[in-house]
């Protein structure tokens, strides 16, 4: 099941907004960034270039992947962002358990999770 397309980023000048006005930060398998949006709402967009994956169907798989791995955390994360996560190369090996656990320290390094979330998560 696909994310919600309220909860999506479609255009592409939606995305370079996220990437030219916002903060990133980085692991070995994704590039996170972030900005606030005016409609307070979460919205999230996945990036797989062609530098990772010639072939599209990997691409949309590696999408799909990211979709499930962030799927969890959507009740925790903060209304109000634009989320952007870009893969690297290194990602193309990763399997969804890999990405469950990259993507929750990416966005704790963000400070993206609710606050009473992080709580609970650190102890």
């Amino acid at each position: 099941m696909a994310l919600n397309r309220a909860l999506r980023l479609r255009k592409s000048s939606e995305f370079q907004r996220v990437r030219q006005q916002g903060r990133s930060i980085t692991s070995r398998l994704l590039l996170l960034a972030w900005t606030s949006n005016e409609v307070a709402q979460l919205r999230v967009g996945f990036v797989v270039s062609k530098r990772v994956s010639k072939h599209a169907v990997e691409r949309n798989y590696l999408k799909r992947l990211l979709g499930e791995a962030l799927r969890p955390l959507l009740p925790e994360l903060a209304p109000g962002w634009d989320i952007v996560l870009t893969v690297r190369q290194s990602a193309l090996t990763a399997d969804l358990h890999t990405l469950e656990q990259d993507i929750p320290a990416l966005l704790r390094r963000a400070r993206l999770l609710a606050p009473a979330q992080q709580q609970d998560l650190k102890s």
